[in-house]
């Protein structure tokens, strides 16, 4: 299946949808004259006398100097080489792959002046698996994401490196092995592919999408944290959360009511409670994971703009009025300062609802908050530790989220001789989301299977059905612990079905980021 892309219009669903299926796209053919007319003002102004930045004269701060016409092609390849300084990992390809489809709607606004055949190569080399290797470092988010799109650039013109499938080879090799040629850039383009935030939005997408998986997992964890330890419903009745008003808040409140719905635990002490409150980690759930959904929303909407937006520079503004048919004037699009300031809100997101996520788990293994339940969860406790140490390890990643979660954006450094004076750091504010998703995740398994457990000790009475059905599946892979065993790979399985969203399709939860996608396919 081929997707096709509307420049202007993709929304947020849709873009997932490919991240996560591996979709090849290409763009709507009826945006093919508006870059055929930038690409040839472009043209025009690379033959002329006029000093114009980007086209025919150097970067950054060498703006200054003229550039020959008949050096064009190598002033744009010199670009691109001088530019792959990437260092560290290799960004992995799904994300790669995203930041490519984004670079493609970006360039098909028609602000760009690129030519046709180098928009058409893009889409080919996704369509035929050809995906240039990206380090992840070395981006400061201004000026674009130079260094990130320069290594994907650079397979474009035969250098560098690519993957085709799950080999590594040099470009010129994996264009050639998928029946591709290099191109040689004309005037503008090495700038038009380089100059742009589509790094740091890849990677900002990608963190929000796992982030909201993740918070969808929060709700499933804590309907089954509350049952185990025969929390109180009550402070999920909606009015409570209506007369506050935030749609983060009532939302999660009345999923995570849906899902208790019919529980015999919640049923047996809901006339002869001795508690008149509980712990914040249970009371305040909706609270606390609702304003972390209300930030993911936000940053959604400004990722969802950024995704569709023009950020290279020079651009090449169309103007049928103009005497030259248009302009090309220098700007500043490519300041990531939107993304992270987003990416910073995910991260804050990610860290709160860990933090409130591993109380609870501290909660149900504490035998003097836990209301009943063995010590550590274990049946035999003393001879066994039951899951004192899984409590602990969650303790450790929630700490190492809070100083993750620090902000990115107000760490500013001048950059290029001072020419760039201030940057965003949208990069590695974005880039940390991974990371702290990957923790976070974690912190979710060990959650479920502490109350799965906590639950098990609640028996003959049982939980409600949607949320048997999420023990059931993680029961599947990780069976009750009777006595002390290996761990370890009890912990890695939970993540991964936290990670892989199937507590979640087991519960039946629906909570939506954002509207319906608006997919075309060809």
């Amino acid at each position: 299946m081929t997707v096709i892309l509307a420049p202007g219009q993709e929304r947020l669903a849709a873009l997932e949808s490919i991240w996560r299926k591996n979709l090849s796209v290409e763009l709507d053919r009826g945006v093919k004259s508006d870059v055929e007319v930038a690409h040839a003002l472009v043209a025009r102004a690379a033959s002329g006398h006029t000093a114009v930045y980007g086209v025919n004269t150097g970067f950054g701060k060498l703006a200054s100097v003229k550039i020959p016409p008949e050096k064009t092609a190598e002033l744009q390849r010199n670009l691109i080489l001088s530019h792959c300084c990437g260092v560290g990992e290799a960004l992995d390809i799904a994300t790669t792959r995203l930041m490519m489809v984004l670079k493609l709607l970006s360039l098909g606004r028609g602000a760009s002046g690129v030519a046709w055949s180098t928009i058409t190569l893009l889409e080919t080399m996704l369509a035929r698996g050809v995906t240039p290797v990206v380090p992840d470092q070395g981006s400061v988010g201004a000026s674009g994401d130079l260094a990130p799109l320069a290594h994907m650039a650079a397979v474009m013109i035969g250098a560098g490196e690519a993957w085709v499938n799950d080999t590594r080879m040099p470009g010129d090799t994996a264009l050639a092995l998928c029946g591709l040629s290099p191109i040689t850039l004309g005037p503008k383009e090495g700038l038009a592919l380089i100059n742009g935030t589509q790094f740091s939005t890849a990677c900002a997408l990608t963190g929000l999408w796992t982030a909201w998986r993740n918070a969808q997992n929060c709700v499933v964890t804590a309907a089954l944290s509350t049952d185990a330890i025969m929390g109180s419903t009550a402070p999920l009745v909606a009015m409570i959360h209506e007369l506050r008003g935030h749609r983060g808040q009532i939302d999660m409140a009345r999923a995570q009511s849906d899902l208790m719905t019919g529980s015999q635990i919640r049923e047996s002490h809901r006339e002869n409670d001795t508690r008149v409150q509980d712990p914040y980690c249970i009371r305040c759930q909706a609270q606390v994971s609702g304003a972390a959904v209300d930030l993911l929303r936000q940053a959604g909407a400004v990722l969802e703009i950024e995704a569709n937006a023009v950020t290279d520079n020079p651009l090449v503004l169309v103007d049928p009025t103009h005497p030259d048919g248009g302009m090309i004037v220098s700007g500043g699009n490519f300041h990531a300062e939107p993304v992270g300031f987003a990416a910073d809100q995910i991260a804050m997101a990610i860290s709160e609802i860990g933090a409130i996520a591993q109380r609870r788990v501290a909660l149900m293994v504490d035998p003097t908050l836990s209301f009943d339940l063995p010590p550590f969860l274990t049946p035999d406790p003393g001879l066994n530790s039951g899951l004192m140490i899984a409590e602990v390890t969650t303790a450790a990643l929630m700490s190492e989220n809070k100083h993750l979660a620090n902000p990115c954006t107000t760490d500013s450094t001048p950059t290029s001789a001072n020419q760039e004076d201030h940057v965003s750091m949208a990069a590695h504010a974005a880039r940390r989301l991974k990371r702290m998703n990957d923790n976070l995740s974690v912190i979710l398994g060990v959650e479920a299977i502490c109350a799965a457990q906590g639950i098990g000790f609640r028996s003959p009475m049982q939980t409600s059905a949607a949320l048997q059905a999420v023990i059931t599946r993680l029961r599947e892979q990780i069976p009750p612990l009777t006595k002390d065993r290996y761990l370890a790979p009890d912990l890695n399985a939970a993540a991964q079905m936290v990670r892989a969203g199937e507590l979640v399709v087991a519960s039946g939860l629906d909570l939506p980021l954002s509207g319906p996608a608006q997919t075309r396919v060809s």
